[in-house]
């Protein structure tokens, strides 16, 4: 469709924390440096690896933890380091279709929900059954790119 597209994503693991009773906003500030410690070697095996994207948060429908995540890097899908920090886990997301819609500029949680009610009424709009108490936000921007940005957000298929 030309306002949002459907992806399967195979399984993956990504490592996380989950930020709670913070804003949005203040939650990704938090998130992004745990797991941004966790790469640069605040592991197991001191190991340093690439920052990748998407960072992804979890929003869940009038709850306020937040769960930010990076893909772990393919050469260490089989066997990321351990975090060293006990906020911070490895997960294994299993394979999934999801609907995602794409938008450009500066995302705020707000633009992110904007965007999410959007690709939410066109699914509804068209009968496509999705899980409607969560979605996802995923940035794949440094914070000091200012053109042509790129920001998503995700609902997962039913």
């Amino acid at each position: 469709a030309k306002d949002y597209e459907l992806r399967q994503y195979e399984t993956a693991k990504w490592v996380s924390t989950v930020i709670r009773g913070e804003t949005q906003k203040e939650a990704m500030r938090q998130g992004f440096w745990k797991l941004f410690h966790y790469i640069q070697g605040k592991n197991e095996k001191e190991m340093k690896m690439d920052m990748t994207v998407p960072v992804t948060c979890l929003v869940k429908s009038g709850c306020t933890d937040f769960k930010i995540s990076f893909f772990v890097p393919f050469e260490h899908q089989d066997c990321p380091p351990q975090p060293t920090d006990s906020n911070v886990f490895i997960e294994e997301r299993k394979a999934a279709a999801l609907f995602v819609r794409s938008f450009g500029g500066f995302a705020s949680p707000e633009k992110y929900a904007e965007e999410a009610d959007a690709l939410a009424r066109t699914l509804r709009n068209r009968g496509q059954p999705f899980h409607e108490d969560f979605f996802y936000t995923a940035g794949y921007d440094s914070p000091f790119k200012l053109f042509n940005r790129h920001n998503e957000v995700w609902y997962f298929k039913k």
